[in-house]
């Protein structure tokens, strides 16, 4: 993992936080600005990015937004045409085309590969890498209006680390956009040296921080197993705590392996979990690990407020990771996920603050007893959902890892 030095690094909580700082660095662009988002959804907030991104492109700005083709399958056309008109320029990664045949492809391993990734970067000074889509905070386009918003998180960040995330946006975009370019020689050329030049925009020298930062990726080429390995590598050498939050929660035994141990050595491992089940089928097989853990003294809370949509973790007293990843087979083995991994006591502290209220106020604890009033109908389901995700997870080849 490499560590940039030299940063400036906020922690945003929920989408009323993220989403002001996002319009802030939208309105103070001048030359170019890049997202990359899972959902981007037609409701008020989207309408509001919308908005800030066409009056970017307005004056002068060059605006790319990349959305997956899953998550955003129903990008309102209202917004598409704006962005149309206003030349802000977007491309969709695999997109969704609906028919009888696809849907007997549904569980193929290409189409579980999405981008879930959430990333902004503005100008290659200003970046910013979480779990929070462009979607309203206080509704859900399944489930319809929330009691409180989602939990979840994102972080801005500034300095030599938003090089390397200028560089992997850009990267990706180039490999997206090419096929729109083919028409054009004059945009063909001017790609082609943006292409040459794009390791100069793994430099940057804003800044002026002290927090050290990596930028971490998983995808389907050279970084297979990055997120995973740097949650790993944290949790091996852990002395005292080791916290996480995570949304869809289903690890493979290398990874229970590695919190049983931590545990085991006196480390105090808690997990902040779903107790409102977004996806049932993933709330559900979780659940079947729940004994495993529970026995080797790991403590085990479900969040009721709202969603729980976050994908955070703190080890000991300086090391934090915000991004998209979930613990689980769909974001370890096969989505194009982004984090990052910080090194600072002060950043973590105000993690594990948010996190430790939540588990506080917000939570309930599960205990064995629980487990064993479980009736036969739960258990049922709980079995079928396990067997399910396990399908699905022998579509990347190594079910013998869960």
């Amino acid at each position: 993992m490499n560590f940039q030095t030299g940063n400036r690094v906020r922690l945003l909580i929920g989408g009323t936080e993220f989403f002001a700082a996002l319009i802030e660095a939208f309105d103070a662009a001048r030359d170019e600005i890049y997202l990359e988002t899972y959902i981007y959804h037609d409701d008020d907030t989207g309408r509001r990015i919308t908005e800030v991104l066409v009056r970017a492109a307005g004056r002068g700005v060059k605006v790319h937004v990349t959305v997956d083709g899953f998550g955003s399958a129903n990008l309102g056309l209202d917004i598409r045409e704006r962005f149309d008109a206003a030349g802000v320029e977007y491309v969709v990664f695999r997109p969704e085309h609906y028919s009888w045949r696809s849907g007997l492809a549904w569980f193929s391993r290409k189409r579980l590969r999405r981008l879930h990734r959430k990333l902004a970067m503005v100008d290659r000074k200003v970046a910013f890498c979480g779990g929070i889509n462009i979607l309203d905070d206080l509704n859900d386009p399944n489930h319809g209006p929330l009691e409180a918003p989602r939990f979840d998180f994102a972080a801005r960040v500034e300095g030599p680390i938003v090089g390397p995330i200028s560089a992997y946006m850009l990267n990706q975009w180039l490999r997206l956009d090419l096929p729109h370019l083919a028409g054009s020689a004059q945009q063909l050329e001017e790609a082609v040296e943006t292409w040459f030049k794009r390791r100069d925009w793994a430099r940057s020298d804003a800044g002026g921080g002290d927090v050290r930062v990596a930028f971490v990726t998983r995808d389907n080429v050279a970084n297979r197993r990055s997120i995973e390995r740097a949650y790993l590598a944290a949790i091996k050498i852990a002395r005292h705590e080791v916290l996480l939050c995570n949304a869809y929660y289903f690890p493979g035994r290398r990874f229970r392996k590695h919190l049983v141990a931590a545990a085991r050595r006196g480390v105090r491992v808690r997990l902040l979990l779903q107790g409102r089940p977004e996806y049932p089928v993933q709330h559900y097989a979780s659940q079947t690990l729940y004994a495993e853990l529970l026995a080797a003294g790991i403590e085990i809370h479900e969040y009721t407020a709202s969603f729980l949509h976050a994908k955070v973790g703190i080890v000991d007293d300086h090391w934090a990771t915000v991004g998209s990843s979930n613990i689980d087979p769909f974001s370890l083995l096969l989505a194009r996920e982004a984090n990052l991994v910080v090194r600072d006591a002060t950043f973590a502290g105000l993690l594990r603050d948010q996190v430790e209220r939540a588990i506080e106020h917000e939570s309930e604890p599960v205990h064995a007893e629980r487990l064993l009033e479980t009736g036969w109908w739960g258990r049922a389901t709980n079995a079928i959902s396990y067997g399910v995700l396990r399908l699905a997870v022998s579509l990347t080849g190594v079910t013998g890892q869960y």
